[in-house]
């Protein structure tokens, strides 16, 4: 018996150390390109070239870091990103809660097919819609503007925005809604004081998922924009690279300082974006 039980406890801890093992690769493979962004963002030029490379840099400098403030409109492409960012991700937030709520409060004809839809628009990729998106922006002069960039993030998000929250509405129940009504509130009311602060969480979630969508996106902000003081963060990045030149410290300094918003999302609005990526998994 004491053999069994012994055996038993060796194979959970061999497990263990098996899973342990693989997490730490998982995280290696995760780490060492942001690690080597932050060593090359503290490179000389010439040391970008050093062969072997090193990881630690032998005379760290806060050139690159200079250069993208006064060589680049590098602040002007943030400030952009953030204009157009927080934008669309107001606006997707705010229809995808009225879409959520009435889904799951109103019985209407049509409502599983249009859940359905919205499903299934995220089925294709995004390049199919580039074109049919520039025609409508171009005959409505949203080409080079900001409006033209929120509509378009706020199209490509706001489907799965609504099934985020949908899930949260529904694990919220609707003797909630009931019990405000008799007691004297509006339709609003209910949807504004009662079930909309239950659903933080969800929220919160549908907020990075948002943000992170539209600070990361590329393609459409490279398509839609072509004057110098209206492209992103992202077109600004990718710009870097020249045609004979690679200045790969420039490129890996405003790296750095343009994934500095998505850390502190996260640091700060972690323990919302956890419980609500789990908040209606299980059903009562």
């Amino acid at each position: 018996m004491k053999g069994c039980l012994k055996l038993m406890k060796t194979k959970k801890v061999t497990r263990n150390i098996g899973y342990y093992i693989i997490l730490a690769l998982f995280s290696l493979m995760v780490l060492i390109p942001v690690l080597w962004m932050v060593s090359t963002a503290f490179k000389p030029e010439v040391e970008t070239f050093t062969i072997p490379p090193r990881w630690i840099p032998e005379n760290p400098t806060l050139d690159s870091f200079r250069n993208i403030r006064t060589a680049y409109p590098f602040f002007t492409q943030l400030k952009n990103s953030f204009i157009v960012v927080v934008g669309s991700t107001i606006i997707t937030v705010i229809f995808a809660c009225f879409s959520g709520y009435g889904v799951t409060r109103f019985k209407f004809k049509g409502r599983k097919q249009f859940m359905s839809f919205l499903l299934v628009t995220q089925m294709f990729p995004s390049i199919m819609v580039l074109v049919p998106f520039y025609t409508i922006l171009n005959k409505l002069n949203l080409i080079n503007t900001y409006w033209g960039l929120i509509v378009v993030y706020v199209s490509m998000s706001i489907a799965f925005a609504t099934w985020m929250i949908t899930s949260f509405f529904k694990s919220i129940p609707i003797s909630l809604d009931e019990a405000a009504i008799i007691d004297g509130c509006t339709r609003f009311q209910v949807f504004w004081k009662i079930v909309l602060p239950l659903t933080i969480p969800g929220l919160v979630s549908i907020c990075i998922y948002c943000f992170i969508n539209g600070w990361n996106e590329y393609m459409f902000a490279s398509t839609f924009v072509t004057t110098e003081e209206m492209k992103t963060i992202t077109v600004g990045i990718a710009e870097l690279s020249g045609q004979y030149k690679i200045l790969w410290n420039d490129m890996m300094a405003a790296s750095l300082v343009a994934s500095v918003p998505l850390v502190v999302l996260f640091v700060f609005l972690q323990k919302y974006f956890i419980s609500g990526m789990t908040a209606g998994a299980v059903k009562n």
